[in-house]
This record gives C-alpha cells, sequence and structure tokens, in this order.
C-alpha cells in the first residue's frame, strides 16, 4: 500500500518539496535558458527568425497543449507514477536536443522535451499540494515553489550565457540530464504515490480543440511576416482558432467531468489569475526574445557577455520570488500584482526607444526592474488558482495556471516576434523595429497592474466564495485553503 500522505514527517515533506523543486527547476531553466543559444542555433543550424520562433514554441506549444491532461492523468493514474514517467521523458528529450543535426530534429527533440515537462509542473504541484495539507505551511511550501519556477527562469539567460560561450549551444541541453537523473531517483524513493479519490475520465475531443486551437493560432501569427497578415493561410488559421474556441465551450459546458472546467472560470480572481498568467509570461517571453537579439545580433556580443548583462535580472527574481510568496500568506495577492504591473511597465517603458547607444546604465535599471516585477508574479497566480478548489481537481487547478503560462510564453514570441519581423523593411533596423514590440511589453506589464488590482477586491473575493460553493456540494471534497 502506499504510504499514507498525512503521516510523514517533517522532515520528509519538506524533502518531497525539494524533489519536486528539482524537477520545476530544470524545466524553468530551459524555459529561458535556450533564448541566449537562439544566434549561435541560427548559424550552426542555419534557421530563419521563424525557424528560431518555433525552436521557442514547439516546446511551450506542446506543454501548453498537455498540461491540463497531464495533471487529470496524475490525478488518475498517480501522481509519483505520472511524475517519474515526465522526468525520464524530460531528460530523454534532452539528450536528443544536444545532439540535433539540423533544425528540425531540434524541434522534434524539444516537442519530445515538451510532452515529459507536461507531467512536471502540475504533477509536481499536486504532490506538494496534498503532502503539505496544513494552510500556512503549504504557503510557505507554495512560496518556494513559485520561487523556483521564476528563478530558473530568470538565471536561464545567464546560464545559457555561460554554457554557449565556453562549450557549445548542444550543452544547454546536457544541464538537465544529471539533475532529471537524480530526481527520478529520488522521487521513486522519497515521494509517496498518491491519487484522487475520485478520477476524472479521460476527455480525447476537448484535448483536441485545445491543440487544434493554440497550434493554428500561433502557426498564423508565426508565419504572418512570411505570408501576409491578411493572405488566406493566415486569416484561415485564425478562423480554425475561432471555430475552435466556439467548439471548445460548447462541447466543454455539456460534458460531467470536462477536460477545461468552466465553472472555474466564474471566480474572478481565478479568471483573472489566468489572464495575469498569459500577459505576465508574454512580457517575459518578449522581453527574452528581443533582448537577447538586440545583445547579440546588433550589438555583436558574446553569448557570455549578453548572459551577464542579464544577471541583474535574475538576482532581482531570487530576491522577491520567495518574498512574495510570504507576503501572499501574509497579506494576499494584490501588493506583489501591483508591484508586478507597475515594474514591468516601466522596465518596458525604458527600452521603448532603445538604439546601437542606448546606455548600459539604462539597460541594467530596465533588467533589474524586470526581475523584480517578474519576481513578484509567479506566487499570487499560483495561489489563486489552487485557492478554494476541491482537492481532489488540485492537479487540473494548478495545470489550467500552468498552461496560462506557457500560453502566454508562445503568444509573446509568437506575437512580438512577428510583429517586429514585419516591421523590418528597407531603412529600418532590428533595433529600430523592436521599439513596437517594447510596447506591446509595456501593455502586457499595464494588463496585470490594471487586473491585480480588479480581481483582488472585495467583489472578486465574493464570486470565488460563491464558485467555491458550487465546486464543493459535499463535504468529502475539502477545498485547498491557501
Amino acid at each position: 500500500m502506499p504510504e499514507a500522505v498525512s503521516e510523514l514527517s517533517a522532515r520528509r515533506r519538506f524533502l518531497v518539496l525539494a524533489i519536486c523543486c528539482m524537477s520545476l527547476f530544470i524545466v524553468g531553466l530551459d524555459n529561458t535558458i535556450v533564448n541566449v543559444a537562439l544566434p549561435s542555433i541560427q548559424r550552426d543550424l542555419h534557421a530563419s527568425v521563424s525557424g528560431l520562433q518555433w525552436t521557442i514554441d514547439a516546446y511551450t506549444l506542446v506543454l501548453a497543449s498537455l498540461l491540463m491532461l497531464s495533471g487529470s492523468t496524475g490525478d488518475r493514474l498517480g501522481r509519483r507514477r505520472t511524475f517519474q514517467t515526465g522526468l525520464a521523458l524530460f531528460t530523454l528529450g534532452s539528450l536528443l536536443c544536444s545532439l540535433s543535426p539540423s533544425l528540425s530534429w531540434l524541434i522534434a527533440a524539444r516537442m519530445i522535451q515538451a510532452v515529459g515537462g507536461s507531467m512536471l509542473n502540475p504533477v509536481a504541484m499536486s504532490i506538494i499540494t496534498n503532502t503539505f495539507t496544513d494552510p500556512k505551511e503549504r504557503a510557505r511550501a507554495i512560496g518556494v515553489w513559485g520561487g523556483t519556477v521564476g528563478f530558473s527562469m530568470a538565471l536561464g539567460p545567464v546560464v545559457g550565457g555561460l554554457l554557449v560561450a565556453s562549450v557549445g549551444w548542444q550543452s544547454i541541453f546536457w544541464i538537465n540530464i544529471p539533475v532529471g537523473l537524480a530526481a527520478l531517483v529520488l522521487a521513486g524513493r522519497f515521494v509517496p504515490e498518491s491519487k484522487a479519490a475520485r478520477a476524472r475520465r479521460i476527455d480525447p475531443v476537448g484535448q483536441l480543440l485545445v491543440i487544434l486551437l493554440l497550434v493554428s493560432l500561433t502557426y498564423g501569427i508565426i508565419e504572418a511576416p512570411g505570408a501576409g497578415w491578411l493572405s488566406g493561410q493566415t486569416l484561415g488559421c485564425f478562423a480554425v482558432a475561432a471555430l475552435a474556441v466556439a467548439g471548445l465551450v460548447r462541447y466543454e459546458s455539456r460534458r460531467d467531468e470536462p477536460l477545461i472546467d468552466l465553472r472555474f472560470f466564474r471566480s474572478v480572481p481565478f479568471s483573472g489569475a489566468t489572464v495575469i498568467a498569459v500577459c505576465g509570461f508574454a512580457s517575459l517571453a518578449g522581453f527574452l526574445f528581443l533582448n537577447t537579439l538586440y545583445l547579440q545580433d546588433a550589438l555583436h556580443y558574446s553569448a557570455l557577455k549578453a548572459g551577464l548583462y542579464t544577471l541583474p535580472m535574475a538576482l532581482m527574481t531570487l530576491v522577491f520570488a520567495p518574498l512574495s510568496g510570504r507576503i501572499v500568506g501574509s497579506r494576499g495577492p494584490r501588493l506583489p500584482l501591483v508591484v508586478a504591473g507597475v515594474s514591468m511597465s516601466l522596465s518596458g517603458l525604458m527600452l521603448t526607444g532603445l538604439s546601437l547607444t542606448t546606455p548600459l546604465w539604462q539597460l541594467l535599471i530596465a533588467y533589474v526592474l524586470f526581475g523584480l516585477g517578474f519576481g513578484m508574479l509567479n506566487a499570487p497566480i499560483t495561489n489563486t488558482a489552487v485557492s478554494g478548489m476541491p482537492r481532489s481537481q488540485a492537479g487540473v487547478a494548478a495545470a489550467v495556471a500552468s498552461t496560462s503560462r506557457q500560453v502566454g510564453q508562445s503568444l509573446g514570441v509568437a506575437v512580438i516576434g512577428s510583429v517586429v519581423t514585419s516591421a523590418v523593411h528597407g531603412s529600418t533596423t532590428f533595433t529600430e523595429a523592436s521599439h513596437t514590440g517594447w510596447w506591446i511589453t509595456v501593455g502586457c506589464g499595464l494588463a496585470v497592474l490594471f487586473l491585480g488590482i480588479l480581481t483582488t477586491g472585495a467583489w472578486a473575493r465574493g464570486t470565488a466564495d460563491r464558485n467555491a460553493a458550487r465546486l464543493i456540494p459535499e463535504d468529502v471534497r475539502k477545498p485547498v485553503s491557501v
């Protein structure tokens, strides 16, 4: 029989947290470490700008498409088993990425990575939620979780710069292999198996509609600069995406156990956290994509120097991510969200006039502000996602928040990359064209600020309480309190 989670000692519980954070660290690191290697990959594999976009978005799209399925699969088949399967696939995918002889092989290997990665974030969150049953202890654990995700993503460009400059772009994938293998072994030894009391049925139609929506939308955006924004291909992709949304809403609302429980979105804080995640992570993805090309292609800096330039951002995220978790636990999510929105907006605003002669101090202040804002962002999103939800659906609720993050990253790279690419023509350089992209990041930051205020007031909390009553009709389905 599996070891009862409630019987774990405090030391064992925090060991489980550490193992979960190991997997989250390599997934978060991989999300952003690739950015600093893009110019090297472009040279070695002869990739276009759209090819670079697909190197990132092939990973985030698969991840976003499968996160909700993986969360419910963990609840059904066993969270530890699903978690270990994800670690094995992610490690294998990392090895294949490092051995890729062409861009198409690299993109395929990134998709294998993503299948494994989809089994890690939501399942790890579900393991943490079911391991830490005390609300205050769980709030601290979620703060550590959010800090790990945020710090690893901010650290990616720094580590990537060091590895690309010293070994080559293939080495950015090697770092995942020993950590993944260690987490795989430790999970089998120390993480107890757990399942939902009542497993949800698989929803293949809903899953296919989600994939169709994300792929058609992203493909249309990325390929639009080459095909034309008003071409039949682009408009057709957008039409397919719109039909997928309509079909998803209609079909899922009629199922007893849908892939996406639309009732979750009756809670204004939950819906707000979903949109905040999309906007915040779109801003991050666009920031890293534009900044990497600016430092390495426009200014001709080495990968190491470009990575070191982003060190202030990583350090600020390291400091403020755990602080955000503590603030959320004691005062709620409003203050961290307001700080995140203001800081990310100001950072983008400072770069809207970027040129080849922009002073170093201006870049560093922008990086500091963005690191501060991003560090504050993760904990309130996660907190809202699982708060008030039935514990039996913790994996699915966490997966919605994680999916929103990945969708945001996909759209950030797709939209900002394509808008900037479309603006490069004639005498207009990449640096000048990037101004539009930086204004988009400002808009994303302002959306975080506005929604952070709107969704954390008394009216919003009232909608969450009423929705929780509908979601938890029986005492046996105890809600998650954080």
